[in-house]
């Protein structure tokens, strides 16, 4: 009998994501990624929906609008300021920059652009506000152990 995705199964599969708008490959997981079937899941709910009762070697299109995948931009969480004013360390596109508000919670801000003397951080998801297709190839499914129920995913042995 062909094993099919349930809850509590463990599955391991690759996947893509691309811009709905774009077909741009956004992002590409070619190393399995192992995740169990269910609310513990480390997918996003309309994909393990998709993924129910199917089988190895199987693949999946999922659509997800922004709202369903990464949220909506939030321009107030993008600012600029004059590149002086920022550590040298920070001026590069991509540098990862944690601040600390008055309460002690920290918020990662990336460096998204710099230029004439200005530099732009940017605090929302890179994916925030697109509408993304989910492409996800099954590679295997067996039954979870409970620890592997439990963590929603692999656990680290040893």
């Amino acid at each position: 009998m062909k094993k099919t995705i349930t809850v509590n199964k463990f599955v391991e599969l690759t996947y893509k994501i691309l811009d709905q708008s774009s077909s741009e490959i956004i992002e590409q997981v070619d190393t399995p990624l192992g995740y169990v079937q269910g609310d513990n899941s480390l997918l996003f709910n309309e994909v393990t929906k998709a993924l129910e009762g199917k089988s190895v070697g199987d693949k999946v299109e999922t659509l997800l609008n922004c709202t369903e995948a990464f949220g909506p931009r939030h321009e107030e969480l993008t600012f600029t300021d004059d590149i002086n004013n920022v550590p040298i360390e920070y001026r590069a596109i991509g540098a990862n920059v944690t601040t600390k508000n008055d309460k002690g919670e920290t918020k990662d801000f990336i460096v998204t652009k710099i230029e004439n003397e200005k530099l732009t951080v940017d605090g929302n998801h890179p994916l925030a506000g697109k509408d993304i297709t989910f492409l996800v190839e099954v590679l295997s499914i067996r039954d979870a152990t409970e620890e592997e129920i439990i963590a929603g995913g692999p656990v680290n042995e040893g």
